[in-house]
């Protein structure tokens, strides 16, 4: 397992935590403490900033669990990977999409800019 598969590992941990106990140890475990995440629709920065975002997301999104989509690609500090986020219930996915993220020198998370490629209608 490379660095890049190792921080992306870590990355769905945090999206995939199942309480807020353990929601707080993954984000620390994958993002530096002043880690910035920048979608088109959130741009925070800072552990609680991003247990916030995430949480809202899972919440927005009951029952469903981000996976990743193919490899990770990366080079140098900078690694990219398409993910989905499936349904629990029936296996859809009805959203999708790609992220970049910037490593720190301890291998964990700098920076993710987040692009949706797709989204419920």
């Amino acid at each position: 397992m490379t660095a890049y598969d190792d921080a992306v590992q870590r990355y769905f941990a945090a999206w995939n935590a199942a309480t807020a106990e353990e929601l707080q140890k993954a984000v620390a475990a994958a993002f530096t403490e002043d880690a910035t995440y920048t979608d088109p629709f959130t741009d925070v920065r800072g552990h609680e900033a991003l247990a916030a975002a995430i949480s809202g997301t899972q919440e927005q999104f009951p029952g469903f669990t981000f996976r990743l989509l193919g490899e990770v690609d990366g080079h140098h500090a900078l690694a990219r990977f398409g993910w989905e986020l499936v349904s629990g219930a029936d296996g859809s996915a009805p959203v999708a999409g790609s992220d970049v993220i910037a490593l720190a020198e301890d291998g964990r998370i700098a920076s993710v800019s987040g692009f949706l490629d797709r989204l419920p209608s």
